[in-house]
C-alpha cells in the first residue's frame, strides 16, 4: 500500500534526521540523488531554465528550488516551507560531570518546549556537528558526527522515594534532566570522555576538534502501530514529517510556471530568530538571487514576490482521544481526516479567508479531505514559521499541517493517511 510505504519512508528519513544539520544533509542527499546541484552561498550563481538547485545555510537550514519558467515576475514562487529543528536537549561545554564519586553524567540545557518526562528511561544517542582545524582561521571545517549507540539514559527516581508521582511532579531541568553516560573506574577517564568518543567517531585527533553542537536523541527508531498499522510514532514528526512530504513532492512535481521552492528553516522551537531561521533575510535573500541570476531587475522581483503564495507547513493538534474538553467546540480535526488549516484571530497563523480559500482550493483538486483547526477562546496556542517569515516577506501565506498526538513528545503520534494527504495535496500545488 502506498500510504503505509511512504509512511516507512518517513520513519527512515525521521530517524536520519537526528539532529537539525543531519535532517539537511539527509535532505541534500536525497536532491542530489535526484538532480540538484548544489549552489554555495558565496559564489557567484549561474542558474537557468529548467535547472534544479539547492542551498544550505549553517549546514542546518536549506532551500531547494526548480526554475520551471524565466517569466518568475509574472508567475512567482509557490514555496512551502518546513523546519529541521525538534525539542531535544543540547550537550554544554566541559559536559563531564561525577556524582557519588561514581557516576559519570553530561550535563544538558533544554533545547526548545520538550515535555520532560518522556525522554526518561529510555536508550539516547547522541547527533550534531563538530567544527574542526582547517587552514583557514575564519572558516574551520564542519564534520557531522552520530554516535548512533544508546549512550546515554535519564533514569526516574523510584516511586518508592517519590510517592506523589503520579499526581504529578515538577521535573528541574538542571538536576533531574542530565544524562548517565558511565560508572567511573580504574579503566575509565573521565576527563574529556565525551570528546574522545567524538574523536573515535570521525577518526581525528582531539585536538583538531575546536567545538561542537551535540544533541541527544532517541535511539530507537520509529514504528507503524495501531490494529491496522494506520498510526505512525516516530520522534521528530514535528516537523520532519512536513519537510519530507513537500520535499518528495517538489522532487516529483512537474510544472512549466514560475519556480518550485522548497524550505527548511532551523531554530523554529526556538523563536526563529537566527541567521538561518523564519525571522531572518535568508529566504528573502535566496529568492532575490534567483531573480537576479534570471536576469530580472529589483521592480521584477518585487513583482515576482506579489505573484507568490507560500504554504507554512508545521504540525497540528487533533482532537485528543482522552481529553477531548481542550479542544474548540465546533473546529475538531482528526487524525487521518487529512491536513488541517490553522486558524487564530489574532494573527498566531498567517491563514485568512483568502489563504484557506486557495488550499482548499488545492486539497480540492488533489482529491484531498481538509480540516480546520482553532484553539478554544481561553487558551493561548503556539505560533509557526508562517507569521514569523511574513515580517520579511509579505507573500500571501497558509499555516497548514497534519495533526498529531502528544507534540513535542521523544515520540509523536501521527496518522499513514494524512501524511499521504498532505503529500498530494503539496504535488498539486506545485503543479497548478
Amino acid at each position: 500500500m502506498r500510504e503505509k510505504e511512504f509512511a516507512k519512508d518517513l520513519i527512515d528519513y525521521a530517524y536520519k534526521g537526528a539532529s537539525s544539520f543531519h535532517a539537511v544533509k539527509t535532505s541534500a542527499d536525497i536532491l542530489e540523488k535526484e538532480g540538484f546541484k548544489e549552489l554555495k552561498l558565496t559564489d557567484k550563481w549561474e542558474i537557468k531554465k529548467g535547472g534544479k538547485y539547492f542551498v544550505t545555510k549553517n549546514s542546518s537550514a536549506l532551500v531547494a528550488f526548480e526554475i520551471n519558467s524565466d517569466n518568475v515576475d509574472e508567475e512567482g514562487f509557490r514555496i512551502i516551507a518546513s523546519h529541521s529543528d525538534a525539542p531535544c536537549f543540547r550537550i554544554k561545554p566541559s559536559p563531564e560531570m561525577v556524582s557519588e564519586k561514581v557516576y559519570l553524567k553530561l550535563n544538558t540545557e533544554v533545547y526548545g518546549g520538550p515535555i520532560l518526562n518522556t525522554w526518561m528511561d529510555r536508550p539516547l544517542a547522541i547527533a550534531g556537528r563538530v567544527a574542526v582545524k582547517s587552514d583557514n582561521l575564519l572558516k574551520p571545517r564542519e564534520v557531522l558526527v552520530n554516535i548512533n549507540k544508546p549512550i546515554c539514559i535519564i533514569p526516574n527516581l523510584a516511586i518508592h522515594m517519590n510517592r506523589d508521582v503520579n499526581k504529578g511532579v515538577e521535573l528541574n531541568k538542571q538536576t533531574d534532566m542530565l544524562p548517565l553516560v558511565s560508572i567511573v573506574n580504574e579503566s575509565l577517564e573521565k576527563d574529556d570522555i565525551l570528546l574522545k568518543e567524538i574523536s573515535k567517531e570521525i577518526g581525528l585527533p582531539c585536538d583538531d576538534i575546536l567545538d561542537f553542537d551535540l544533541f541527544l536523541y532517541e535511539y530507537e527508531k520509529g514504528y507503524l502501530v495501531g490494529l491496522d498499522e494506520e498510526f505512525i510514532s516516530s520522534a521528530r514528526l514535528d516537523n520532519l514529517a512536513m519537510a519530507h512530504s513537500s520535499l518528495h513532492a517538489l522532487i516529483n512535481s512537474n510544472n512549466s510556471k514560475g519556480i518550485n521552492v522548497f524550505v527548511m528553516f532551523d531554530n523554529e522551537e526556538i523563536g526563529s530568530s537566527t541567521k538561518q531561521g523564519a525571522d531572518s533575510n535568508m529566504l528573502k535573500n535566496i529568492l532575490e538571487r534567483i531573480t537576479i541570476s534570471l536576469n530580472k531587475n529589483r521592480e521584477e522581483f518585487f513583482t515576482s514576490i506579489y505573484n507568490s503564495f507560500i504554504i507554512s507547513a508545521d504540525m497540528a493538534h487533533p482532537v485528543h482521544p482522552n481529553r477531548g474538553e481542550k479542544h474548540d467546540p465546533t473546529n475538531r480535526p482528526v487524525i487521518n481526516k487529512g491536513p488541517v488549516i490553522k486558524i487564530n484571530a489574532n494573527q498566531k497563523y498567517t491563514s485568512d479567508s483568502y489563504s484557506i480559500a486557495v488550499y482548499e482550493g488545492i486539497c480540492k483538486e488533489a482529491g484531498v479531505p481538509c480540516q480546520k483547526f482553532v484553539n478554544r477562546s481561553d487558551q493561548a496556542g503556539g505560533s509557526t514559521i508562517g507569521p514569523i517569515s511574513s515580517t520579511h516577506l509579505d507573500i500571501n501565506s497558509v499555516d497548514i499541517g497534519t495533526s498529531i498526538l502528544a507534540m513535542h513528545s521523544v515520540r509523536e503520534l501521527g496518522g499513514v493517511n494524512d501524511h499521504y494527504y498532505a503529500y498530494k495535496s503539496f504535488m498539486k500545488f506545485y503543479e497548478v
